[in-house]
């Protein structure tokens, strides 16, 4: 029991580690979106997710190379997809007064929509790989350098449009931090990073020592309770962003850790030596990645339509649809994953 108590106490002063470092990650992003000129959408696209992903890296490569596991790797990445979008849940239900899909800007609506195209990508390769009909790099799978390229093309779609919209963007936050220095800013954020990436890194060996000492069925808890452990980081510091009234910022991260984890999975099947990655896979992944591809697209929907109304007072339909589809979606691993 005291090993269980020690695991339980790591897991804890993780979690606060990251809850601390978060909060300044998210103020000083702000900050750097300010001073800089980008916009916040464009912060969380691309500092804030990748920072806030470094976990789902490390747990990808060390599950594909040390472990052999590689339905841990796939796992996560797809399971932290959908964690990250039931995230707007809460976001929703944080957001007072009005929903969250009417104060974010519908730009956010083009990363999202990236996100439904590479996640889709993935899930459809998983179901040809497995089906093995589809020839290979050496080792490496051909939706790989795919992957990689569509990233890339979205990070730079993302940046031209955002550099378009700069001057409305400039024009909403001037001297919203007067006292704070752009370099000031950046060394808080580094910092800020690094007990977050190292807090991250921690996090899935202690949830795997949790998973063995409480008894846990590793197909079922390796998918959900791995990929929300992971997504800590990002839960952390989009709040983190909603409280400093940063929405974008908090979108932002959500939508661009997606398209992050979609290339962490390309990483993984470079570093998996036994052949393409997703070959070797459950098909239950597939759950996930339309899972996360439904919710992606009620999320576009929501930021397109930005609905006024609210279930009980608390969270909007497109936030309880949301709900739904995961609920689902861990039923669904709950009774085939293993």
């Amino acid at each position: 029991m005291q090993d269980l108590a020690v695991i339980w106490l790591s897991l804890a002063a993780c979690l606060a580690a990251i809850g601390v470092a978060g909060v300044r990650l998210s103020r000083y992003g702000d900050v750097i979106a300010e001073k800089s000129g980008l916009s916040r959408g464009w912060l969380g696209l691309v500092l804030l997710a990748t920072v806030t992903s470094l976990p789902e890296l490390v747990t990808g490569l060390s599950s594909v190379t040390v472990a052999r596991v590689p339905d841990i790797a796939v796992g996560d990445i797809m399971g932290s997809c959908v964690f990250n979008l039931l995230i707007i849940v809460l976001l929703d239900f944080l957001s007072r007064g009005e929903s969250v899909y009417t104060r974010a800007r519908q730009g956010n609506v083009l990363s999202a929509s990236f996100g439904v195209a590479l996640i889709g990508f993935t899930g459809f390769n998983l179901l040809l790989y497995r089906a093995g009909a589809v020839p290979s790099f050496g080792h490496v799978g051909l939706y790989t350098p795919v992957i990689l390229l569509l990233y890339l093309l979205a990070m730079r779609a993302l940046y031209r449009y955002e550099q378009a919209q700069v001057s409305e963007y400039v024009e909403d936050r001037v001297e919203r931090y007067p006292g704070t220095s752009l370099k000031r800013a950046i060394q808080g954020y580094a910092v800020a990073s690094v007990v977050v990436v190292a807090a991250g890194v921690w996090l899935p060996f202690i949830a795997k020592d949790l998973a063995g000492a409480m008894a846990w069925e590793q197909s079922f808890v390796g998918t959900l309770f791995v990929a929300a452990v992971t997504s800590a980081p990002e839960v952390v510091v989009t709040v983190a962003a909603l409280r400093i009234g940063a929405v974008d910022l908090a979108i932002g991260n959500l939508f661009g850790s997606n398209l992050f984890n979609i290339a962490i999975l390309a990483i993984d099947d470079l570093a998996y030596l036994p052949g393409p990655l997703l070959a070797d896979v459950s098909l239950t992944h597939a759950a996930s990645a339309f899972s996360a591809m439904m919710m992606s697209g009620l999320a576009v929907v929501g930021l397109v339509l930005r609905p006024a109304s609210r279930v009980f007072r608390s969270i909007s339909w497109i936030s309880l649809l949301l709900l739904v589809v995961y609920l689902l979606n861990s039923l669904f691993l709950y009774l085939h994953g293993h």
